[in-house]
């Protein structure tokens, strides 16, 4: 198939959403500290978007006539993020959860941009420059917070 490296780098993008979107939710859970009332609604929030992304790429690799991913064993070997493993400490897990933002900003960047763009896929691309734009958002919100160290 002639988009196949597109299709693969979706599937990828959407094993790290799933990623994301469970380990926001064990924040989400047990986040504790001074700051549990802030952080409870904003992972809550962040795990809600990635519930709503994750879907937009699934149906994406549909339209190209791809098949999405959709187990866990299979997002587990697809994924480029480490599943949550921060000792629920409140910088841990910001910490973490920055480093994952950059990574998934880069990688879209690097082989997303490029995949969509040999296929002259401008919906793709749409997407995708859109999730980056949320996804420094988040970058940049967890960097001001934590400057406050």
């Amino acid at each position: 198939m002639e988009n196949q490296q597109l299709i693969n780098f979706l599937n990828q993008l959407l094993s790290n959403q799933f990623v994301m979107y469970v380990k926001l939710h064990r924040y989400h859970w047990f986040v504790q500290g001074k700051h549990f009332f802030q952080l409870h609604a904003l992972y809550e929030e962040m795990y809600t978007k990635f519930a709503n992304d994750l879907d937009q790429v699934a149906e994406r690799i549909l339209m190209i006539d791809g098949k999405p991913l959709a187990t866990m064993s299979k997002y587990l070997k697809e994924t480029t993020l480490v599943e949550a493993n921060a000792d629920d400490k409140e910088e841990e897990l910001m910490d973490q959860l920055a480093n994952d933002f950059k990574q998934l900003i880069t990688e879209i960047r690097d082989q997303g941009y490029v995949f969509a763009e040999e296929r002259h896929d401008e919906p793709t691309k749409d997407m995708l420059v859109k999730l980056v734009g949320d996804y420094e958002k988040y970058r940049w919100m967890l960097s001001a917070y934590r400057a406050y160290k």
